[in-house]
């Protein structure tokens, strides 16, 4: 696992883009996620396409997760988000889960299938949870948990109340396992936040545990963590982290 700690959100959102842009011009399938974290990486990706012609023609993608219940054009579907947040500014074919299936559990096990017919995933992006979630991974998922239903926690609907308005949050998804996520080739960790700071460290530093989901980042072989400062702050060895990564190799890369 590499930890790179940088200034700002912004400057976060820049290297993860970089990591990216190497995907991208590959032609490779990428799994996105959706959230405060990613959206500065995603707006550079956006302008790297208009202003540098970074062509999405060749990639497809995969979200991570879907509310149940919602349709996919309900303001506050992923389906939708993210293709106002990227995939219809770049041109890039998204799939998601269909939270509105009769049979949820046939969805979920169709979305694996298209997974594994696509040749799997080459570079995930993740965000992280307050509690440690990725995906919709709550705490106690199986460490190798497949795509299935879950029922968020109370901090997780607290989160993510402010975007509803007056509408009750959906208090069920359809979400990648965490079985699901550690298939892909590259899992690239996206954090910014003093909120971030707890789950952050017992994700990196803690033990690996379903109390902390994101723990399973520390059994995959290519992991690299992008965090701001804020989200940094409790992580015990985060000198080392930026001894590290200003002794890089050159011929390293991410």
């Amino acid at each position: 696992m590499e930890v790179v700690i940088t200034a700002t959100p912004r400057e976060a959102g820049l290297l993860v883009a970089d990591v990216l842009e190497d995907y991208v011009r590959a032609g490779a399938t990428l799994g996105l996620a959706t959230g405060s974290s990613p959206e500065p990486a995603y707006e550079e990706l956006v302008r790297r396409h208009g202003e540098e012609r970074l062509d999405f023609g060749a990639c497809r993608a995969f979200l991570l997760d879907e509310y149940v219940g919602i349709t996919a054009d309900h303001p506050q579907s992923y389906r939708r988000t993210i293709r106002w947040m990227l995939a219809d500014r770049v041109g890039l074919a998204v799939a998601g889960p269909d939270g509105t299936a009769a049979d949820l559990r046939a969805e979920a096990t169709a979305y694996e299938e298209k997974i594994r017919e696509a040749g799997g995933i080459d570079v995930q992006l993740l965000g992280l949870g307050t509690d440690g979630h990725v995906g919709f991974n709550e705490p106690g998922s199986s460490l190798s948990s497949r795509t299935r239903v879950k029922t968020l926690t109370e901090q997780t609907l607290a989160d993510n109340s402010r975007f509803f308005d007056s509408e009750t949050v959906p208090h069920h998804v359809l979400t990648q396992g965490l079985g699901t996520i550690s298939e892909a080739r590259h899992l690239v960790l996206v954090a910014t936040g003093a909120g971030k700071a707890r789950a952050l460290a017992a994700a990196v530093e803690g033990p690996v545990s379903a109390s902390c989901p994101a723990s399973v980042l520390q059994l995959h072989p290519h992991v690299t963590v992008v965090v701001d400062e804020s989200a940094a702050m409790r992580l015990e060895h985060a000198g080392y982290y930026r001894f590290a990564h200003e002794h890089k190799p050159e011929w390293q890369g991410y």
